[in-house]
């Protein structure tokens, strides 16, 4: 950073540390050639795994293809090589699917805006093959979702579960619904939402008004304008722990674009992203050399984002799934603080209210007509403390 602030990056393993130095170089040859101790010592089936593991080989691949032998060993380059091009298939799969639900939600005059996949890859790496996705993630309007989801049943997609709620809780606790294609193998989440609640976000009429649309896959796939994907990109990744190093390199990628800072720093303090973009933006300089315009400069300057940003280096240094429980003991304690730490004061005092909110579980505890529900918002603490009692509470 400008003001000679720095991480402290003693947790990291000589295998990360090259993994980092790969990921913010154009020239490895030359790298090697500066810091030849990199390269030594190093356990290559441990680079190999944390390379997946942060879903960054695709990025990587091509640099180790450039460089001598001498450097890297041909079996690592070979076996990236293999997950390369496995990966290339699968994206070509999902830009198909995704020029294909463009279309049909343009048909029924559905507005949706397409959050990562393809149409991310495309945008921040100009080629679809230098980054991984899993499914397809789009926004729709609250008012279209119903439609949406009635679409996506008739084209053979199947809802992975229902929510259970209770006087619609599901609209704020959530944020997307999942369907899976089981003849394609594809699986798509739609979102009503960007992130789940409590938190403060654009509405969905704002993000289209800066919507740019995609001039490789069709008029009918739009995505988020620039400014506002940096908050959805932060917000995704600080909630994740920012344990993939992928979502670092998005921001990276996204940064050299240079996004109107003046517009985006205004966003930032609009929806209390200040905390969490100076998190984003002190991790992405630091471990991935990201450049940081001065109007942005600030946001790194906090000591909550530089506290925050501190925590998730936990995450970094460690290959941890947070989306497959159980966690060892120390990364759930981990977790534990990380989670609200992120959080404004305002939004922990929401989070913590939240619970006062009925659940759908004390209509299970005590079930009363549907024009009654209105009295589970007294009742909440007594059914909650009746299920802490007769252990019915998990």
């Amino acid at each position: 950073m400008t003001d000679g602030y720095a991480l402290d990056k003693k947790s990291f393993s000589k295998e990360l540390r090259l993994l980092l130095e790969v990921l913010k170089t154009d020239d490895i040859d030359e790298t090697a050639k500066r810091n030849p101790q990199l390269f030594t010592d190093i356990d290559w089936e441990l680079w190999v795994r944390l390379s997946l593991h942060h879903r960054v080989f695709p990025y990587i691949y091509p640099k180790l293809s450039r460089m001598r032998e001498e450097h890297v060993p041909s079996a690592v380059t070979q076996r990236l090589k293999w997950e390369y091009r496995k990966n290339t298939v699968q994206m070509l799969q999902l830009s198909g699917e995704m020029g294909y639900l463009g279309e049909e939600l343009s048909k029924l005059q559905i507005r949706s805006l397409f959050l990562k996949g393809p149409v991310l890859a495309q945008e921040l790496y100009g080629d679809i093959s230098l980054r991984t996705s899993r499914d397809l993630d789009f926004l729709v309007p609250m008012a279209q979702l119903a439609e949406t989801e009635a679409l996506l049943v008739r084209l053979g997609y199947v809802k992975e579960e229902d929510f259970e709620s209770i006087l619609g809780d599901w609209k704020w606790r959530e944020h997307h619904t999942t369907f899976n294609h089981p003849d394609k193998g594809i699986k798509v989440e739609v979102h009503w939402r960007l992130s789940p609640g409590p938190s403060k976000e654009p509405e969905f009429d704002e993000l289209w008004k800066c919507a740019r649309t995609s001039s490789h896959f069709g008029q009918n796939v739009h995505y988020l304008g620039s400014e506002d994907l940096f908050l959805f990109l932060a917000a995704h990744g600080a909630r994740h722990g920012w344990s993939r190093l992928r979502w670092l390199l998005d921001i990276r990628q996204l940064l050299l674009q240079k996004p109107d800072s003046g517009k985006l720093a205004g966003l930032i303090q609009q929806y209390n992203y200040a905390d969490v973009g100076g998190q984003t933006l002190l991790l992405a300089a630091d471990l991935l050399a990201a450049p940081v315009e001065p109007a942005l400069e600030g946001f790194t300057k906090r000591p909550k984002a530089r506290r925050i940003a501190q925590l998730a280096l936990f995450y970094v240094a460690r290959m941890i799934n947070l989306h497959n429980p159980p966690l060892e003991p120390e990364a759930e304690r981990h977790y534990k603080y990380y989670q609200p730490a992120i959080l404004t004061r305002w939004h922990q005092f929401l989070y913590v209210a939240g619970f006062l909110y009925p659940y759908a579980v004390d209509a299970k505890t005590l079930p009363l007509p549907k024009p009654l529900h209105v009295l589970y918002f007294p009742l909440r603490p007594f059914l909650w403390t009746w299920r802490k009692v007769s252990g019915q509470e998990k």
